[in-house]
């Protein structure tokens, strides 16, 4: 693989945002599924649905475990929230297959993962809604659903869709078999094999994230801020890039942008909370205005 072209303003000229029209209704501007939670993170969610309204996608349905669907509909009224089962362990139960089915027909995009553990049934669930989704939605795997598709043999669902997963080191070397100190030593390499051998896009998540397509095409973006390594940060970029991609951006864009938007709001943040300390949820407000100004 060549070395990764930079993620930078002469790129974002050449693939500029979704352009900002008026009257279009919530379903023209992109329907997001978003799949997760647990009964240990169970806000993780709605992190990640507020940030694909922020950067401008249209409606957002949630469907997490039933014991914290009300209140997380309560605390977030501008989303619809799904009940779904949950196992003994506080999991997002095998049985909840059919009922996020018949929920990820109807969406743009789908965001898997955000609060949630791989389990047995991980795959499973995945597969079920990936054979649901129309065949020009985006499909983004995040957290506890990426390690889940090691074999995407078991994915056939999965095959003609558009997907994004955004692993960091770790879940990148998990999803490989191989040692976490080799991620390190070649982090281009290893995002390139785990995008060719997935046929996903992947966005490898650092102080030098690393955007890789299944081609071999890469972009590299170092402009990350030190206070983005913060909990429910990765959960916000799972948002920020579901909402784009609901917008109509090409899953690798979408990333792109995603990482590109992230960032920018921890710039923001941090100039004016303080280098470190600032939250996650602290990013979701100052992305509407950043979206506007990047998009002319």
């Amino acid at each position: 693989m060549s070395g990764p072209d930079r993620l930078d303003a002469e790129w974002r000229a050449r693939h500029p945002l979704p352009p900002i029209v008026t009257g279009l209704d919530k379903n023209e501007r992109g329907r997001v599924l978003i799949v997760g939670g647990s009964r240990f993170v169970p806000g993780a969610v709605a992190l990640t649905a507020e940030a694909a309204l922020r950067v401008g996608g249209g409606k957002v349905q949630i469907a997490t475990i039933a014991e914290a669907a009300l209140a997380i509909g309560l605390a977030f009224p501008e989303a619809a929230v799904i009940a779904l089962p949950t196992d003994d362990e506080g999991e997002i139960d095998g049985a909840a297959a059919d009922l996020i089915a018949k929920h990820a027909a109807h969406c743009d995009s789908l965001v898997i993962g955000p609060g949630m553990a791989e389990c047995a049934h991980s795959c499973g669930l995945i597969d079920t809604a990936c054979r649901a989704m129309p065949e020009a939605a985006r499909l983004i795997l995040d957290a506890g659903a990426l390690t889940a598709c090691r074999n995407r043999a078991a994915l056939q669902g999965a095959n003609r869709l558009d997907m994004v997963m955004t692993p960091h080191h770790g879940e990148l070397a998990s999803l490989l078999d191989i040692d976490r100190d080799k991620i390190a030593d070649d982090p281009e390499a290893a995002a390139a094999r785990a995008a060719q051998l997935l046929g996903v896009t992947v966005a490898l998540k650092d102080c030098r994230t690393l955007i890789v397509e299944p081609s071999g095409a890469a972009l590299a973006f170092e402009g990350g801020a030190a206070g983005l390594g913060t909990a429910g940060s990765g959960d916000v970029l799972a948002g920020v890039i579901g909402g784009l991609a609901a917008r109509g951006l090409p899953g690798a864009q979408a990333a792109a942008w995603g990482v590109w938007l992230h960032a920018e709001a921890g710039r923001q943040a941090g100039a004016d909370i303080g280098t470190l300390g600032f939250l996650a949820r602290e990013l979701l407000p100052r992305l509407p205005a950043i979206v506007a100004r990047a998009s002319g």
